[in-house]
């Protein structure tokens, strides 16, 4: 790595030349100067990290040379050093026309502070971040092979959604390869706890919340409380996406709560979303309200009847209270909601569904652009945040944070980035979802899926009495043999959901509360 290099100016640069070499004894590269003129044209010709500029020199003052160098080079950042805390360096540091200043007699160690301070700080950020996460990871790791209850999967998972985030923050990218290997293990890890512990979760053993409680456990009890609530559903949230636009919410709200519980299988909006809507496993809804189901090969909106499903579920529960049902697929029909927002607080509940999430994902598969834009974890991080940033969704929670509105912000499934192709055969009736399929005689390898012959054992209906589930594990994606090279290049590290993941099955449920 090339050093530092530092130009110190200052007209009485010969008393300073004992910390002159004390910072070349630290290995940074220092150049001195006596004035201001000498000082611009040295920065005009070689590039320095960080400048040390004397405030009061005679000829050209420190100001006016401060306004010289930052016509040309505006991003470097410069250290003023004066007499006394003049209220106007001051004021100029908080403008930013200078980084920091310093007050004679300046101590060598506030150099060094100031230094690490404006020019080391992300790569002390870097290499301490990565440190840490090097400490935690055999600790980590422990926890993964030793993990047999959902709680402890659930914050395992939070563990390495934190990393991830820390990791990307502090820029470094020398921990990636290790942190994704170590996310692989604990989604292989978290697969085989699937596959032994799902089917039990419907006979009767101890199981965690899950998609048909959500209503129960987050929104109803709150209906009794003097605030109006307003339940957000962004369809396809995972858990980091939510992570990653919290810091915009914090402004505005309180966390009462943040919660990870389990996805339904599969991990798809019509089961997962109907079940939160009916307060009902999709077998239940086939049952008692065969109108609105419709299974995977049957034509038609699967998704249609969600009003109908939230207000059998809200009688079964005893709550006589009218709510305010809406979706949103646009920023137009966002800004409508904003606009009107006071229709909201006639209800003591209003529903929205934000789908933009799940378009982008979708588009991620469609669009080359998007796929561009969103190649990997990070920029589709990055995406979700840009979105989010100027969305009505935003607009909407800062018109309601002036107002006694308590938010619940959840969703119905994540969704993972696919990188291995599994081979399936079905017929014409199998279902199209690259990380479930539900049809009568498929072909596959059982190491390979999570099978589920009798669909009833999850609570799930079937087509006919032969068909059966399989569930596509860790980051695998299920195809057909037919033009099997064209298909996995086309879906290979397109972001998929419907099969077992921690990124698919864990997601948020939160509370906020205005500030």
């Amino acid at each position: 790595m090339s050093k530092i290099k530092i130009l110190w100016v200052d007209d009485e640069i010969d008393l300073l030349k004992p910390h002159i070499i004390y910072l070349e004894n630290k290995g940074y590269q220092v150049d001195t100067i006596n004035n201001g003129h000498d000082a611009i044209e040295m920065v005009e010709k070689s590039f320095y990290d960080i400048i040390f500029l004397d405030e009061n020199m005679p000829g050209i003052s420190g100001i006016e040379t401060l306004n010289q160098i930052k016509r040309f080079a505006p991003s470097i950042p410069v250290v003023m050093i004066t007499k006394s805390e003049e209220e106007n360096i001051m004021e100029d540091a908080i403008g930013g026309d200078i980084a920091d200043y310093l007050i004679k007699p300046v101590k060598p160690t506030q150099v060094i502070l100031s230094i690490k301070k404006h020019v080391q700080k992300s790569e002390i950020i870097s290499e301490k971040t990565s440190s840490a996460y090097q400490g935690k990871f055999q600790s980590l790791l422990a926890e993964i092979n030793m993990a047999n209850t959902y709680q402890e999967w659930i914050n395992i998972y939070k563990k390495i959604v934190y990393w991830e985030l820390e990791l990307e923050k502090s820029g470094s990218n020398v921990m990636d390869d290790i942190l994704d290997m170590q996310k692989s293990e604990a989604n292989l890890a978290f697969g085989k706890f699937i596959k032994k512990n799902y089917t039990e979760w419907f006979k009767g053993s101890e199981k965690p919340i899950m998609s048909p409680e959500i209503f129960k456990n987050y929104v109803f009890p709150n209906l009794s409380e003097e605030y109006t609530t307003v339940f957000l559903l962004i369809d396809n949230l995972r858990y980091d996406q939510w992570k990653t636009i919290l810091p915009n919410i914090r402004k505005y709200y309180n966390v009462e709560k943040d919660d990870l519980f389990y996805s339904i299988l599969p991990t798809a909006t019509q089961y997962s979303r109907n079940a939160m809507f009916a307060g009902m496993m999709p077998l239940e809804i086939d049952k008692h309200f065969p109108n609105y189901w419709l299974n995977d090969d049957e034509e038609g909106g699967k998704n249609q009847y969600e009003p109908e499903l939230l207000e059998y579920q809200m009688e079964r529960a005893g709550i006589d209270e009218s709510f305010h049902f809406e979706k949103i697929f646009n920023n137009k029909q966002g800004q409508k909601v904003v606009d009107n927002y006071k229709d909201l607080l006639n209800h003591k509940l209003s529903v929205l569904v934000f789908n933009f999430v799940d378009i982008l994902s979708h588009a991620r598969t469609d669009s080359k652009m998007i796929s561009e834009l969103a190649q990997d974890e990070s920029a589709y991080r990055s995406l979700t945040q840009s979105w989010f940033e100027h969305s009505s969704l935003l607009e909407l929670l800062k018109v309601l944070s002036q107002e006694k509105v308590k938010i619940v912000i959840s969703t119905d499934h994540g969704t993972i980035q696919v990188e291995e192709a599994r081979k399936v055969i079905g017929d014409k009736n199998t279902s199209v979802n690259l990380r479930y399929k539900m049809g009568k005689n498929l072909d596959y390898n059982p190491k390979e899926v999570f099978e589920i012959k009798n669909p009833s054992d999850i609570k799930l209906p079937a087509s006919n009495l032969t068909s059966s589930y399989i569930f596509a594990l860790n980051n695998d994606f299920l195809a057909y043999p037919n033009n099997y090279n064209h298909y996995v290049k086309y879906y290979k590290n397109t972001f998929q959901h419907g099969g077992v993941s921690m990124e698919e099955m864990l997601i948020p449920a939160i509370t906020l509360i205005p500030k």
